[in-house]
């Protein structure tokens, strides 16, 4: 360890920062005044990158390589300013939550236009013309187009900073952040603005793929890797904020790079290899950041919203129709396996669909009763499948006791977790579950040892009395159906309507004597050991398990999973978790570009029931009774 290497990578740093800062710039302006928390800026940043690769192939020779990186970044920013037209600005009134899924679908539908418009296959540009070279710092080579990224960063920061300081424009876009209902009622057109915030946002996104051309290939997967660290960025350095915004991408790339120079280093005897925690050290930098200052470096509170932006409905009693519509599912789930006796995949089917279900309605527990939105639940699920493999091979124990045991390990973690979170509230609660979430996916991905790291654990089969599949769907089918009776009943208890008095109002939940932290944290332990059994019942089924089951794309499934079937009703994440496991199961099976077509499935979805497809059906129910319900005075 040279301090010539240390200085070199802090270089390199300087430079990651650069690119990070171009996507979380975007990012943290779109939030800012559109309140979006926009999943799809990734993919503006890969169809910067791709389009870019193509414009500069066909147009390099005429036009040129810098005009042609423009024109690719301003493509994109067209691209960003159609969505928002066609699709977001119809769902602006619906809650965030349902804006966050709208953008989900769209990363599918845009991936998989990419891969028909470029195949899957990496692409690499040229290089940069006149920046093709490297320069000696200290003895060592380094890239002369790095120097010209790390030069990029702080002008884009100038140029943003002249623009929201010294123009009108840059005027509505702060007064927005700060307040933007008083922005409309000032007669400033707000459809325009958030369009142009939005455009400017992926144009951004665009630019910083467009810029990363001769530096890395092109690929499909650059979408979802860039996304998680932009979210980060702009969380530690404050929603809304474009200083903050830099500052944090330059800790958290510094950060990295100082991992990547200290190598593996021995403490106290115990090799430590800090090069492999920049896959996490960037979850850790905004875990402790949010611990420490819960609005991010720069960012400040967000001031009260003076609409009322979505009514929560009041849970109801099952209706007696709801009971037997209930009664009649039951049997026929029952039934199920010797119905379809001659399709064996029916079974495997049905019990991912259960496991789908438990997973989605823990969730749901903390998000909808108890306003807590996680982006890592994942993190509970792998726990407890995790535990339960670990508990059945390397300690002996039998299926039965490790899928009583499951629940315990996963609440515990919940327990640790979220002491932290619910001292949070809204897109800083989320991006703090995420990064335990990602921070228990780097533990078990690296530890080797104990997880079997990247490889998983193998073998992890139901014991002799379940080894048949109709048998363990079974035993399946009654552990998710208590578990479910037994979250409702929760709800319906006192400590359910304690747990929607604070999600309603904290200060009058506090008045009347409700520890609305310490109702919250209990909440997280329950939906956390729901969550583990529906792992420990996912490693049982699947005879195996990885790290993939407590990584980001678990916690989404999960998510989406609520938000389809409706967050204001109880049925909600079982409709939602059947549809969508079914959905996915059948579009996969059937056509090569399965995500476009379940993207736009969602996203029809979501423009016909903004509620969820069970709340929808239930707002209707109830409006219909209401309309055919004798009124007050009139003959019967």
């Amino acid at each position: 360890m040279s301090f010539s290497g240390f200085f070199a990578q802090l270089l390199n740093g300087l430079a990651a920062a650069s690119s990070l800062f171009f996507v979380a710039a975007g990012l943290s302006l779109i939030f800012g005044v559109t309140r979006i928390v926009n999943f799809a800026h990734g993919s503006f940043y890969m169809a910067g990158l791709y389009v870019a690769y193509t414009l500069v192939d066909r147009l390099a020779s005429s036009l040129g390589f810098w005009p042609s990186i423009a024109l690719a970044a301003l493509a994109v920013g067209v691209l960003g300013a159609l969505i928002e037209m066609l699709l977001l600005r119809r769902i602006y009134k619906a809650p965030e939550l349902f804006q966050l899924l709208a953008t989900f679908a769209l990363v599918l539908v845009l991936k998989d236009a990419m891969l028909w418009l470029w195949g899957p296959e990496e692409l690499l540009g040229p290089r940069a013309p006149g920046l093709a070279g490297s320069v000696s710092i200290w003895g060592r080579p380094f890239p002369t187009y790095d120097l010209f990224l790390m030069a990029a960063g702080p002008v884009v920061l100038a140029l943003l900073w002249l623009m929201l300081t010294r123009t009108r424009f840059g005027t509505l876009v702060r007064a927005a952040t700060q307040d933007r209902e008083m922005v409309s009622a000032l007669g400033v057109n707000q459809a325009w603005l958030f369009t142009a915030v939005f455009a400017l946002g992926a144009l951004l996104a665009g630019l910083g793929g467009a810029l990363q051309l001769p530096r890395e290939p092109a690929n499909l997967e650059i979408d979802l890797n860039i996304i998680g660290s932009a979210f980060v960025v702009v969380v530690v350095g404050g929603m809304g904020s474009i200083p903050g915004a830099y500052w944090a991408a330059l800790l958290i790339a510094e950060v990295k790079a100082v991992c990547i120079w200290l190598g593996v280093v021995e403490i106290f005897g115990l090799a430590v290899s800090f090069s492999k925690l920049t896959l996490v050290v960037d979850f850790v930098v905004m875990a402790a950041v949010l611990v420490w200052r819960p609005w991010g470096l720069l960012g400040r509170p967000q001031a009260p919203s003076r609409t009322v932006g979505w009514r929560e409905e009041p849970l109801r009693p099952a209706s007696q129709g709801f009971l037997v519509a209930a009664a009649v599912l039951g049997l026929v789930l029952v039934a199920m396996p010797w119905l379809a006796a001659s399709s064996p995949y029916t079974t495997v089917l049905l019990i991912d669909l259960l496991i789908a279900a438990l997973f989605a309605a823990s969730l749901h527990f903390i998000m909808g009763p108890a306003g807590m939105h996680s982006f890592g639940h994942a993190a509970y699920f792998g726990l407890g499948a995790y535990a339960a493999a670990l508990l059945v091979r390397s300690w002996g124990w039998s299926m039965e006791m490790a899928l009583l045991a499951a629940p315990w390990v996963s609440a515990f973690g919940a327990l640790v977790f979220g002491w932290f979170a619910v001292r949070l509230s809204g897109v800083y609660l989320a991006m703090l579950t995420l990064a335990f979430a990602q921070i228990t996916w780097a533990v078990t991905f690296q530890w080797d040892r104990l997880t079997g790291g990247s490889n998983g654990l193998t073998g992890v089969w139901p014991s002799a009395l379940f080894s048949d599949k109709r048998l363990y769907y079974g035993l399946t089918l009654s552990l998710v159906v208590l578990s479910l009776l037994g979250l409702r009943r929760v709800l319906f208890s006192p400590f359910g309507y304690a747990l929607r008095a604070g999600r309603d109002s904290v200060l009058r939940a506090e008045a009347i004597g409700i520890d609305v932290k310490r109702v919250q944290w209990l909440a997280f332990m329950l939906a956390g050991a729901a969550a583990g059994l529906s792992g420990a019942l996912y490693a049982f089924s699947k005879g195996s398990i990885s790290p993939e089951t407590l990584g980001v794309g678990k916690s989404v499934d999960a998510l989406v999973m609520v938000l389809l079937g409706g967050i204001q009703t109880l049925a909600g994440p079982v409709v939602g978790a059947f549809s969508f496991t079914a959905l996915h199961d059948v579009v996969a099976r059937n056509t090569d570009y399965w995500r476009a077509m379940l993207g736009a499935v969602i996203l029809i979805l979501v423009l016909l029931f903004p509620q969820g497809l069970a709340g929808s059906v239930s707002l209707w129910w109830h409006r219909w009774r209401a309309s055919t319900a004798p009124r007050e005075g009139s003959a019967p």
